[in-house]
């Protein structure tokens, strides 16, 4: 079983297609007989990728250069991909880390905003109008972060970048399931540790034993999304679901219980922590 927007014929959107989660996702979306466009920034990278996702079926693959945080090159890129019509899943994967603090440079602070936050605000704004009112089955994907949900201390641009795409995200599957007739699903990805280029880039020269693929990340995507999955929690090699949602509660927790912001990593609730977490 598969989501209806699977389809082969149809057309596949990946934003940050150059590597990774995304590469992974072309790829998939290419064997199931879907026509794939792959945008990431300009440079070999893109290309190289095109042309890998090109070999595996006899589909039409293209690229689209682009920065997904300049709202015109967003619109210039849907349109490209409507002179064939609505496409029928897009999937809003451009992230960047950028090693950015609280008190970073305004520029840091941007830079990652605009390419995670903006570029799914952008992305929803420029491709789901049009796929609504093609009235056929469609879904939009965002990769989101378990960091955006529990917020840990350092990268706090990162986190808020991506408390923000969660926060877009819902509220695009709200607005879909209130329109009469519509067809298109929203879905939020949460990855586990996936061994990508973030972590190459982080210094991290060969997989983990604890870290999941990008193939595997996208296997389960593809699992939860034809179960109707608005939330795709990801489990990895080293961390469970059940672990995950004591985390998750965790930090909710500390609203309802009244504790000290991020009480996980408080001296005072650490060991409370632990014993939340053994169960």
């Amino acid at each position: 079983m598969t989501h209806p927007a699977i389809e082969p014929g149809r057309t596949a959107v990946v934003t940050g297609a150059a590597s990774g989660i995304g590469l992974a996702a072309a790829q998939a979306f290419a064997r199931a007989g879907m026509n794939v466009w792959l945008a990431d920034l300009p440079g070999e990278a893109l290309e190289s990728a095109r042309a890998a996702v090109a070999t595996l079926a006899a589909v039409e693959v293209r690229a689209f250069a682009l920065d997904v945080g300049q709202r015109p090159a967003m619109e210039a890129f849907a349109q490209a991909v409507a002179a064939g019509g609505p496409p029928a899943l897009v999937m809003l994967n451009a992230g960047i880390e950028a090693g950015g603090t609280l008190f970073s440079e305004e520029a840091t602070w941007r830079r990652i905003l605009d390419t995670n936050l903006w570029g799914v605000i952008n992305g929803i704004h420029a491709f789901a109008p049009a796929m609504i009112a093609g009235q056929k089955p469609g879904a939009v994907i965002v990769t989101g972060s378990k960091q955006g949900i529990t917020t840990p201390p350092g990268n706090t641009p990162y986190n808020v970048s991506k408390a923000g795409v969660k926060a877009a995200t819902e509220a695009l599957a709200h607005d879909l399931r209130g329109r009469d007739g519509c067809r298109i699903s929203a879905h939020l990805l949460i990855p586990g540790f996936v061994y990508t280029g973030l972590a190459r880039a982080r210094g991290v020269a060969e997989k983990p034993p604890g870290a999941w693929t990008p193939d595997e990340t996208v296997a389960f995507l593809l699992e939860r999304m034809a179960q109707g999955d608005f939330y795709i929690l990801c489990p990895d090699n080293e961390t469970t679901r059940a672990q995950d949602e004591r985390r998750i509660a965790w930090a909710a927790g500390d609203i309802i219980e009244n504790r000290p912001a991020l009480s996980r990593w408080h001296p005072d609730h650490s060991e409370a922590f632990r014993r939340a977490m053994d169960g």
